[in-house]
């Protein structure tokens, strides 16, 4: 069996399948990539679409990044805590931390969620103001999804590290707590900017 850390696995095969199925879908290999095709697209796609997919990642990717982490730093929690029962309640804390990446995606979500407004498209042909909320909460809720996920497996994985080193030795808690307290804080950068990205939403262009 190859080894899967071999560039013929992990690029070179991927690369090439990729390739050849672009080239039966387009056609034309010389055209890479086929931007009437794709200006037609993004043209006709409602915005209300565009909308309902970044409220959906935000809150969706958020609380997996929540579950993640809480799974990581939960087994390692209880699988140290049989042995060292002492540490059990002080590093509930890091279930904590995880918990709050969901609640931060739950809240850009709902903050997205008024923010839709219904226009009606003018002769099939959805206004430029429509377009630009679509993409502003899609985007937004993208930016919060994503920065919660990988917030939520950091603040799991250093929430394990800090409840084995516990067991071992109580008096590096507290250390490494600061550091899960500064991977928490990634998941509110996500959030602010989804917020900003958020303001520019304008259905319509009499506001």
């Amino acid at each position: 069996m190859k080894d899967l850390t071999h560039p013929l696995v992990w690029f070179y095969i991927p690369v090439t399948l990729t390739w050849i199925c672009f080239c039966i879908s387009v056609g034309n290999p010389a055209k890479f990539i086929d931007y009437d095709w794709l200006w037609l697209l993004f043209r006709s796609m409602s915005p209300y679409f565009w909308s309902a997919l970044g409220v959906a990642l935000a809150v969706g990717m958020s609380i997996l990044g929540a579950a993640w982490g809480i799974f990581i730093t939960g087994s390692s929690l209880v699988g140290a805590a049989i042995r060292v029962p002492r540490i059990t309640s002080k590093n509930l804390i890091s279930v904590i931390f995880c918990e709050a990446t969901a609640i931060y995606g739950v809240i850009v979500a709902i903050i997205l969620q008024t923010k839709i407004e219904y226009v009606q498209p003018v002769d099939g042909v959805w206004d430029r103001y429509a377009m630009l909320s679509g993409y502003a909460i899609f985007g937004s809720g993208v930016t919060c999804g994503f920065a919660n996920l990988v917030c939520g497996m950091c603040v799991g994985i250093v929430g394990s590290s800090c409840a084995l080193s516990d067991a071992q030795n109580s008096t590096l808690f507290v250390k490494i707590l600061v550091v899960e307290i500064f991977g928490s804080a990634l998941g509110l950068f996500g959030v602010i900017i989804g917020i900003i990205m958020s303001g520019a939403v304008t259905w319509s262009g009499a506001k």
